[in-house]
């Protein structure tokens, strides 16, 4: 199976002047946990990538003034990307080594034409093929509490 017949086509985008609303909106009406940015309407060269985590640990936890453009908080490009023809078994191994929960599917000229995200493979894979995803969880990172516990 390649990445053309398994990927989101003509996936939701955000501009990097955009404000992170309008991302997080997207995120929340469409149930998905980032948006690939892109350079223009336009042309769609993939130049990053923002996620509900690049929102809630780059802007929220630091207090970000508002209003807050996407290129403040996106990772920026160079991110991993795969062609319409990559092997699943490729993407699988790329999120598995960059431990990433999705891939920008772009065409030879950096344009931005799909994604594939975990929830891809776990629906349009058989359960064995999509085995490897599952053991990619960290574990605890041992992080100081900063939260309230129940008593």
């Amino acid at each position: 199976m390649l990445a053309r017949d398994i990927m989101t086509a003509k996936p939701f985008f955000v501009l990097p002047s955009d404000d992170i609303c309008k991302a997080a909106e997207i995120m929340r009406y469409e149930d998905i946990g980032g948006v690939p940015v892109v350079e223009s309407e336009a042309r769609p060269r993939l130049v990053g990538l923002i996620t509900d985590r690049d929102i809630t640990t780059r802007c929220v936890a630091r207090r970000h003034p508002y209003p807050c453009p996407v290129s403040e908080i996106m990772t920026p490009g160079p991110i991993k990307t795969v062609f319409p023809v990559t092997d699943v078994s490729e993407i699988v191994r790329l999120m598995e080594e960059c431990s990433v929960r999705r891939i920008p599917v772009v065409s030879h000229d950096g344009m931005l034409i799909g994604i594939v995200a975990e929830a891809d493979l776990a629906t349009k894979l058989a359960p064995e093929e999509a085995l490897p995803l599952r053991k990619r969880v960290k574990p605890h990172t041992g992080a100081p509490h900063l939260g309230r516990e129940l008593r």
